[in-house]
């Protein structure tokens, strides 16, 4: 079978195909590696390879399978990680120039679980600096460029995840999410992603290496080229951290609905907070009215009680107030004495966020309180509708854009210059109540990029978020290779 038929399956089927000894894991792995050699020099998007490391366990994989002996659901097959996380004798420096040289003397417990199921480990995916914007670039390992249009961002901050799954290097990733960083590179990419429900998958090993405490808001979760194989990579992620494995574990619910009549739709497309495309909205709207024609029932009066614009500012001081302990002490000290310098009436993002990341415990504790009353008020929708559809940005892929400061960079909507940061909304309409997440293809604008449809469930119901997603797929086609790559 050629390479190509290969290398653009799902994990699902990859695994299966390697139980039924269609194909080795040895065999599997070449095909991939010639993949990278193929398509990584112009992408860039895995910066750190294990070739020597990854050819070992596949040959053991191999020896196993000889012996009638299954690994587990990932045996063989061939994956990549978000350079964030911690591999025992790789580098872990999250884009930093300043960790360059730090080695991981251990495995994050995240993918010690993809490992322990089997899956043979090729290498690391490219970040931002400190996982901090929506380009992934770096002065360690430069820019990740995306597979539907080199001259355009890959999402971030798991850009390089989601380039080398769309260009078939890798079968699945592993990254993480505070804003969009699983999200928007799979709705850029046009590949298949999920945040999980906050903290049922364990950050240990994957944080700052001077950091040991979980972050709040941030998850780490799957990309993947099918909503099965996010499904099959959430039953494998799912644990507590290591330090509550004692005394308790997690077991999240399988959904009730079956099929698309099952659910109960509803839809947020717009919001005055940040704008979105006319192109993107278009995307959506052509999938919902697929979702709708296959049964499902899709309100579009179903409201969150609460006031977007507040719901927002609450999301920013939660997120910068989590993310501002992660600066550098140098960095930090400027955001305080820019935020001392602050009149009371400047709104901007670069003022909103050197107050939230510089702020007193008392006002981030008055946030997340806020955010507790918003996880009520989303309570209260999920009692009418089965899932809530949503943008996951404003915009489709966009070109580079690395000579500005995030604070003062824009992006194109509908022909106007908007505010680059305020895409942050469609992030937090999830991440700041917690709540999974799972993102689909839904279709491609009229310049041929990728558009994602992001869907939101209630608390713990990570698994309907997917089967819905799965649906979805089902009824208006799922993953597609970029041209140049099927």
């Amino acid at each position: 079978m050629p390479e190509k038929e290969w290398v653009l399956r799902s994990a699902t089927d990859m695994a299966a195909a390697l139980r039924a000894r269609q194909i080795s894991a040895v065999e599997l792995l070449d095909l991939h590696l010639r993949r990278i050699d193929r398509f990584n020099p112009s992408l860039n998007a895995i910066v750190v390879q294990d070739r020597e490391g990854a050819r070992r366990h596949a040959v053991a994989a191999d020896e196993a399978l000889a012996r009638g002996e299954i690994r587990g659901p990932l045996h063989g097959v061939p994956i990549t990680v978000k350079e964030a996380f911690d591999v025992a004798g790789l580098p872990t420096s999250w884009g930093d120039p300043g960790l360059r040289s730090n080695i991981a003397a251990r495995t994050a417990r995240s993918v010690q679980s993809l490992l322990s199921a089997g899956a043979v480990l090729i290498g690391k995916t490219n970040v931002p600096y400190l996982l901090s914007d929506w380009q992934t670039f770096n002065a360690i390992h430069g820019v990740t460029r995306n597979p539907w249009d080199q001259g355009r961002t890959p999402g971030g901050s798991s850009g390089g995840a989601a380039a080398a799954l769309a260009a078939g290097m890798s079968a699945l990733e592993l990254g993480s999410d505070i804003g969009a960083s699983i999200r928007n590179p799979a709705h850029y990419c046009g590949v298949f992603g999920h945040k999980p429900s906050f903290g049922i998958v364990p950050q240990a090993g994957h944080g700052i290496p001077v950091a040991r405490t979980p972050l709040d808001v941030l998850v780490c979760g799957p990309l993947a080229r099918s909503a099965e194989d996010l499904a099959l990579a959430m039953d494998l992620l799912v644990s507590p951290e290591p330090q509550d494995a004692t005394g308790w574990q997690v077991c999240l619910p399988r959904p009730s609905q079956t099929r698309l009549s099952d659910y109960r739709v509803g839809m947020l497309l717009n919001s005055p907070v940040c704008a979105v495309d006319d192109a993107v909205i278009a995307c959506l709207e052509s999938a919902i009215t697929a979702i709708a024609s296959a049964g499902a029932r899709v309100d579009r009066a179903a409201r969150l009680d609460w006031d977007l614009a507040a719901f927002h500012d609450t999301y920013l001081r939660v997120l910068r107030g989590a993310s501002g302990a992660l600066l550098p002490e140098a960095d930090y000290r400027a955001l305080e004495q820019e935020a001392a310098a602050l009149g009371p009436e400047d709104g901007s993002y670069r003022a909103r966020v050197a107050r939230a990341a510089t702020q007193s415990h008392r006002a981030w504790f008055q946030a997340s309180e806020e955010r507790l009353r918003i996880r009520d008020a989303f309570a209260r929708l999920f009692e009418t509708v089965d899932v809530l559809l949503c943008p996951v940005a404003a915009s489709a892929a966009f070109p580079h854009d690395q000579d500005r400061p995030r604070w003062a960079r824009t992006v194109t909507i509908n022909g106007r210059q908007e505010n680059y940061n305020d895409q942050l909304f469609w992030a937090g309409i999830a991440s700041l109540p917690n709540l999974p997440a799972t993102v689909v293809p839904a279709g491609r604008t009229p310049g041929g990029l990728p558009v994602g449809l992001q869907i939101i469930g209630p608390y713990l119901h990570d698994h309907r978020t997917i089967a819905f997603g799965r649906h979805v797929s089902e009824v208006i086609g799922g993953f597609t290779p970029p041209p140049g790559y099927a």
